[in-house]
């Protein structure tokens, strides 16, 4: 009973458990379109996958859910909102925390974060609309095509870098992870 009540007075919530649900569909989500990518466009590994049609309405089926979520949690919570609020808002601490001159207190996102949820906010749009574009091109003319198989391809190469890179830096910051796994944080 004292550890517990210890432990409760040291710890605070850092995500609640809708966040934590948010972030793990959607990170599924993003690895099985990278998976599905991938088997879709190195050759090599294509021909290990095997069965192209059903890879590709995987990957399609999960590009078309990929912003359900996301939509689901602006409309139904309220931790949500408060996040994107603090996402987005990028103050002097966070210049500091860029530069590597490391602040105290730089609130619940550090600056790494707000750039990592800015450029996956902005991605997840536009790899949506050239997927649809890829996947249902009959009324759309050639160079839009081309275009946005461009625009698909590479924005898939960099979510791939900023992915494995999230990935990397949560598996190198303990507390964070932890608080991303069970939602509590040491607040000493």
């Amino acid at each position: 009973m004292v550890a517990k009540t210890l432990r409760s007075e040291s710890e605070a919530e850092r995500f609640s458990g809708g966040e934590r649900a948010l972030h793990w569909v959607n990170s599924t989500l993003f690895i099985v379109l990278l998976l599905t990518a991938s088997a879709l466009y190195v050759g090599p590994l294509s021909a290990i996958v095997g069965r192209r049609d059903l890879v590709k309405w995987i990957h399609v089926i999960c590009g078309l859910a990929l912003p359900l979520p996301l939509a689901l949690a602006a409309w139904r919570s309220a931790p949500f909102r408060a996040d994107a609020r603090r996402l987005n808002r990028f103050g002097p601490e966070d210049w500091k925390w860029l530069r590597r001159r490391r602040t105290n207190i730089p609130g619940k996102f550090n600056a790494g974060q707000k750039l990592n949820a800015a450029f996956i906010a902005g991605a997840i749009p536009v790899m949506l609309a050239t997927g649809v574009i890829m996947k249902w091109f009959g009324p759309f003319p050639l160079p839009w095509r081309t275009g946005a198989t461009f625009v698909h391809d590479l924005m898939a190469i960099a979510l791939f870098i900023v992915i494995v890179g999230h990935i990397v830096k949560a598996l190198s910051d303990k507390p964070r992870l932890d608080a991303m796994l069970r939602g509590r944080t040491d607040v000493r």
